[in-house]
């Protein structure tokens, strides 16, 4: 159901930190001009943090409208309380999107047993397919592969983004949840991923380089790991630069860079920092993304 590239979209906005709705729609149809699968809306990469419930509705809509069945629309669900995330799942339920994107509850820690009760409760909410996201250099909490398989006996419960990266981890996971399809959470080692079991990728670099990040990972998929090996290799700067400063700093930068919206965005984040900035250009530059 969920498999290639897909991309955790930036959250376009104007220099007031007002979404920035024809951007939304530029970037939009800028991924299905350039093979993305996907969009995730209103997820890290998305400033979730501080969008509201109205703006994350606002935006799905918007992404629905525009890519017309296109490509798939992932909605944002997860938050650290269990009660507010199956609030946000049936406000997102009326919509209709492709899936949901919940992330583990952040900051909480809760325990093995905590996280299986938390998106049993999510699965209960509503019949859209859900995508786990575990992210514990985010969230300070690691979703097992044996609770991952539990979770995989829920009907609604497809497919996990894994941002530990390794094939250790993939190996547990491919043991523990044959049936779940599993996305890499982490741009560098995606290739990796791939040939080890992964279908696809939620990617960071995807905001940027969406044809080489598709390309890519459709060689991977092929088992032709010296294409992917060659493709990847294209993109290894951006992997690095586009996480120099917390994400998606750097990624809305360089999109400003590409013309297709502005540098807005809301704190606590802040503008990338000068000293960074030539080596985001000199990645998009290696890249072939901007001249050089």
């Amino acid at each position: 159901m969920f498999a290639d590239s897909l991309v955790a979209l930036v959250t376009p906005m104007t220099a007031d930190e007002a979404l920035d709705l024809p951007a939304w729609q530029r970037l939009i149809e800028f991924h299905i001009a350039h093979g993305t699968a996907g969009v995730v809306v209103g997820g890290t990469t998305g400033e979730s943090a501080t969008l509201t419930e109205a703006e994350l509705l606002q935006l799905v809509r918007e992404a629905q409208a525009v890519a017309a069945g296109r490509l798939q629309v992932i909605a944002g669900a997860g938050l650290s309380s269990t009660a507010a995330t199956v609030e946000r799942v049936r406000a997102l339920a009326p919509l209709r999107p492709d899936g949901l994107l919940v992330v583990t509850p952040g900051y909480v820690k809760p325990t093995q047993e905590g996280l299986f009760r938390h998106y049993a409760a999510v699965a209960a909410a509503s019949d859209l397919p859900v995508i786990l996201y575990n992210v514990p250099g985010r969230t300070g909490v690691d979703l097992a592969p044996a609770t991952a398989g539990r979770l995989a006996a829920l009907p609604s419960i497809v497919a996990l983004k894994e941002a530990v990266a390794g094939p250790a981890r993939m190996r547990e996971l491919r043991a523990a949840a044959p049936d779940l399809a599993v996305l890499s959470g982490d741009d560098p080692t995606a290739r990796e991923a791939i040939l080890a079991g992964a279908v696809g990728v939620i990617s960071v670099t995807a905001n940027i380089a969406p044809r080489g990040m598709a390309d890519m990972i459709a060689a991977a998929r092929r088992g032709d790991a010296a294409r992917a090996a060659e493709l990847d290799g294209r993109l290894a700067g951006l992997h690095t630069a586009l996480f120099l400063e917390p994400n998606p700093i750097p990624a809305k930068w360089a999109l400003a860079r590409m013309g297709l919206m502005g540098e807005g965005i809301r704190l606590p984040l802040t503008p990338l920092s000068p000293e960074v900035q030539p080596k985001v250009l000199s990645a998009l530059q290696q890249a072939g993304i901007i001249p050089g």
